[in-house]
């Protein structure tokens, strides 16, 4: 097996700050199934079992303009390369080369004030960066941006990005027509709730790429706080993610899933922490030492294998938990009480402990 390491390089772009190059592991043949989040694959199961997805996905795959999608970024942004953007393109042949994404997908620029990136194509790849997010961040921060979106390449993430970006539009032309519009805004609401894990997913391979948790998390910050890094504090900031799923009642709890629906990004915050805990786990360490699921292997993997795993680390987010609708969850798998009288006691403030028997404080 080779060492896996790899020298990064110094380069950079007008206003970036130098980094020196250091020594950073690649990981030959690793299979996305290292870092995808297990929600990502829960929430990937779900929406393939939502009624009418595979019949609209199977139109829209023959539909879609993927010649005009490419002409359109072709002829009205900035592709990147050695000529053009040049420190951007040594991160995206870098980032690649990391996570031996053989066939490098085309990168462009695209003048918009709001910092955003994606990965877009049905057969091939493309990464569109905007002018905003590039002006916001440095090399390092940039670099785990790059490696965010070839980690979505990685994984095949580009596919359903795209459905979901036609379908968004398709739903806000359809909107007149009754009834016509439910199952479509079914299918936008299955693949937004998908697409916000796989940004969880897809920030982990950032952070394979880049191997630096403080520029992930600087960038976070500068995602939800701008370009004020000398006004934040990341232990702060992560600070603000504990309270956001501690904080409230009930009653915060639903108005949290109804303020995440008409989001395709997960909030900073949460995505801040969750990579945090990620980083400081075993699985992390054991991909950082070469100890790593193959993608010569995925074909002899179980599928009923994956479920079990997704729907395990699913169980342990419901117990540690500490958001007051999860807690209940949790009591209520456990036996404690009854669903209507908890809620009941949850939503009124009276308590809704069991009748018949005293409970204790929990």
């Amino acid at each position: 097996m080779t060492d896996g390491n790899h020298h990064g390089t110094g380069a950079r772009g007008e206003g970036h700050e130098r980094v020196p190059g250091r020594q950073r592991r690649r990981f030959p043949g690793i299979s996305s199934r290292a870092y995808e989040h297990p929600a990502d694959r829960s929430a990937l199961v779900a929406l393939r079992k939502l009624s009418g997805f595979d019949t609209v996905f199977k139109a829209l795959s023959g539909l879609l303009p993927e010649r005009s999608l490419r002409l359109l970024f072709l002829s009205d942004s900035v592709r990147v390369s050695d000529a053009q953007f040049a420190h951007l393109n040594t991160m995206l042949r870098d980032a690649c080369y990391i996570l031996d994404l053989e066939k490098v997908p085309p990168m462009y620029v695209n003048q918009d004030p709001s910092p955003n990136a994606m990965c877009i194509g049905l057969d091939e790849p493309i990464i569109v960066v905007t002018t905003g997010l590039v002006e916001l961040l440095d090399e390092e921060e940039m670099r785990a941006v790059v490696g965010h979106e070839v980690g979505h390449a990685l994984s095949g993430h580009s596919v359903y990005r795209t459905v979901l970006l036609f379908l968004t539009n398709l739903a806000l032309k359809v909107a007149w027509i009754p009834l016509g519009n439910v199952a479509i805004m079914a299918i936008v609401t299955g693949l937004r709730e998908w697409f916000r894990k796989s940004e969880l997913s897809a920030d982990r391979a950032g952070l394979l790429v880049g191997q630096d948790i403080k520029a992930s998390m600087r960038g976070l910050m500068k995602l939800a706080g701008g370009n004020h890094l000398h006004e934040m504090n990341v232990d702060a900031f992560l600070e603000q993610a504990e309270e956001y799923e501690a904080g409230g009642d009930l009653r915060d709890s639903v108005l949290k899933i109804l303020n995440v629906l008409p989001r395709t990004h997960p909030f900073a915050t949460v995505r801040a922490a969750e990579l945090k805990k990620w980083a400081e786990s075993r699985d992390f360490q054991r991909i950082m030492d070469g100890h790593y699921p193959r993608r010569d292997e995925d074909k002899d993997t179980s599928v009923s294998d994956s479920f079990r795993q997704s729907a395990a680390a699913y169980a342990d987010d419901v117990r540690s938990s500490k958001d007051p609708l999860m807690k209940l969850v949790s009591d209520l798998a456990g036996g404690a009480g009854d669903l209507g009288g908890k809620l009941r006691g949850k939503f009124t403030g009276q308590g809704g402990q069991d009748t018949d028997r005293p409970s204790p404080d929990k």
